[in-house]
């Protein structure tokens, strides 16, 4: 069987295969980029109209290991969802469940413990500056939950769920805990995830020295975020070079 024939099979057999073969390729580069956290976190991505259905990476799998096909789909109305064989991890329901039930903007969402934006968010202040053009690009659309009240569970997750008020928000600091990032597809998510902890990197990196830092101005920071806002098929093409690279490897996410 040619592989184009394998992958039309595989369209045909599994629901929404565009999107699980995007957040599998997601799941894996996070991985190789040592941005998870051994078994925990997760990755989820809407499939319906109002963003209650949602795809989410499976309990206690290691995003290095997680295939399209492994990806579980789920209702965040369904209150029977944690009684299913194949339920998702306690944590993962209370935080993806509440964010995809309240915060229907938000199409994909991706929470990690990575090293240096959990460092951030163990900081008193943990509020990104714009120190650099990566940086600057979160100015604005970043916020920071001082609220930490334990792990994830339902009504933790609905509490952090009702932070994302402001459709300028893309990223939450959750003090004490890690990052919780929200796109419009599973590229701009994973672009924006990659790129704030790459901020978080230099930022920590750049206090390392001891020395005063060069801060952008808000007017030269807020231009630099307006632009790279608008800045055309970056996330995509991202995206897809990485999704090449597994492809010449020969992985199996797409399976």
């Amino acid at each position: 069987m040619s592989v184009t024939s394998i992958a039309s099979q595989r369209t045909a057999n599994l629901t929404h295969y565009e999107e699980r073969v995007d957040l599998a390729a997601a799941l894996r580069w996070t991985a190789r980029l040592n941005m998870h956290e051994a078994v925990a976190n997760h990755f989820s991505v809407a499939v319906n109209e109002d963003g209650s259905q949602f795809l989410i990476n499976p309990n206690l799998m290691h995003f290095s290991r997680v295939k399209a096909s492994d990806l579980v789909l789920i209702d965040a109305n369904d209150p029977n969802t944690m009684d299913r064989p194949d339920a998702p991890d306690p944590t993962a329901w209370g935080l993806h469940g509440a964010m995809h039930r309240i915060c229907p903007h938000a199409r994909c969402v991706m929470h990690v413990h990575s090293v240096h934006a959990t460092v951030l968010a163990s900081l008193a202040d943990s509020v990104l500056p714009p120190i650099d053009q990566s940086s600057a690009g979160f100015h604005g659309r970043h916020i920071v939950d001082a609220n930490y009240g334990g792990l994830a569970f339902e009504d933790e997750g609905e509490r952090c769920a009702r932070l994302f008020t402001d459709p300028k928000t893309k990223v939450m600091v959750m003090g004490n805990h890690g990052i919780l990032v929200i796109g419009n597809s599973v590229a701009e998510t994973f672009d924006r995830l990659y790129y704030f902890e790459r901020s978080c990197e230099t930022y920590i990196k750049a206090l390392w020295t001891g020395k005063k830092l060069r801060v952008l101005s808000n007017e030269v920071a807020e231009t630099v975020a307006r632009q790279m806002d608008e800045y055309p098929d970056a996330a995509a093409r991202h995206l897809a070079e990485l999704k090449a690279i597994l492809d010449e490897e020969g992985s199996n996410y797409a399976a």
